[in-house]
Parts: structure tokens; sequence; C-alpha cells
């Protein structure tokens, strides 16, 4: 493998992935751009666990959303393991699927019906953050070598801290849009019932609480109830 041209194309996924407009968007890149990197990569995909079920974030290439279905409905695989950080393993590699393997008597055979040869997979975490595991993918028994599970690694590591960065950046907007509405909800309020700033938000606080929902919410449906009507 020529590793100075594999840092060069990893300085230039560094940039195409925080250059990303959301989340989403990035864990999109990471997957299509985890097939091109890769070598022998025919799939890419990203697995979390939402309350303990397999979610596919992102895929791209055929068998993964599949491989995750299985894992899910099996509750085993390598994947649904590394998301959830069995033993502590942050990494995963399968060289020949076709071999027994006995942490996975059922989603093993599965797998090869699937096309499946090869996988690996690296939990995409940060010092605070875990975010799932982003695996890989072929349809040829023995396609990812040591210097492959090298490279996926130093792959994971840039698109979990390219993650972190898309995930702080929905907050902030997220924060930014909700301060807005709630500012927009309280100037109708204190327009309409003649108000202070406090007692305006008093009265959308107090709507939260009794009806359990959220802040955000209430202000966006006094917002749409006071909208000009066409």
């Amino acid at each position: 493998m020529d590793w100075r041209a594999f840092a060069e194309q990893m300085a230039e996924l560094a940039r195409h992935l925080l250059a990303q407009g959301s989340t989403q968007e990035t864990l999109d890149a990471i997957a299509e751009r985890g097939v091109g990197l890769v070598e022998g990569c025919d799939a890419a995909g990203v697995l979390a666990l939402r309350k303990g079920r397999a979610v596919t974030l992102s895929a791209h290439g055929d068998m993964v959303e599949e491989s995750d279905r299985l894992q899910g409905e099996l509750g085993e695989g390598p994947c649904f393991d590394a998301a959830r950080r069995v033993d502590g393993e942050r990494l995963f590699r399968i060289t020949d699927m076709s071999k027994s393997q006995p942490d996975w008597p059922r989603f093993a055979p599965a797998a090869r019906e699937l096309g499946v040869g090869s996988m690996m997979g690296f939990l995409l975490y940060t010092r605070d953050d875990d975010f799932g595991a982003l695996n890989f993918y072929s349809r040829r028994p023995g396609a990812f070598t040591p210097e492959m599970e090298t490279a996926g690694w130093l792959l994971a590591s840039h698109a979990a801290v390219a993650l972190a960065s898309a995930r702080t950046v929905d907050q902030l907007e997220h924060a930014m849009d909700t301060r807005h509405a709630i500012g927009e909800a309280m100037g109708i309020l204190r327009e309409r019932h003649q108000m202070s700033e406090e007692a305006a938000f008093e009265v959308l606080k107090r709507i939260s609480q009794t009806h359990n929902v959220k802040l955000r919410d209430v202000a966006q449906n006094i917002r749409t109830r006071s909208a000009p009507q066409s």
C-alpha cells in the first residue's frame, strides 16, 4: 500500500467531511468515501444502537442494511458487538466469513447467504462520545489485510472527529432556532396581552410543564397560530 498517497487522501477526506452541512451528510460521506479509500471494500455503513435496537445510520453499497437488519433481529454479529462495545473491543476483522464464527453462530451463515466474504469494523468514538460502528464489507474472503485494518482505523478516527464537529454545529443551529422561536412567541404574547418579557416567558414555561411539551414546540405552536392566513 502506498501510505504517502493514502495520507494525502486522508487529508483531503478530513477537509471533505468538515465541509458537509449536517450530521447526516457527514455520515453519508463517511460511508461513501470508505468504499473508495479501503482497498477491497465493496460496501460500507454506520450502525448504531438506539434503545437496544440496531439502526443503520448510513449505508453505501449492497449488503449493509440487510446485514444490519439481520444482526438486529438475531441480537448478534460483529457490527452489533462493536456498536455496543462488547468486552471493550473497538474493532473487529473477519478474514473469511465461510469459516466457523463461534461468537456469531447464527449470523455468520446468514451473512454468507448475503454474499459477505469478509468484514471489518471500528467503533466511532471521541473522548466524550460514541457514534456507533463504521463497518466495511467485501464479497471476497481475505480482502481485509492488517494493512487495510490500519487504513480503516485511521479513516474511523477522522470520521469520529468530523461527526463530533457536525453534531456540535447541528446542536448550535438547533439552539439558535429554539431561541429565535421562543423570542418570537414571547413577542406575540407581550403584544397581544400587554405583558412583560418575564411574564411572557412564564406563560410559555407553564404551558410546557402543564402539557408536557417542549418549550420550543409551545413557541412554534403560538407562532403558527399567529401567522397570517392565506
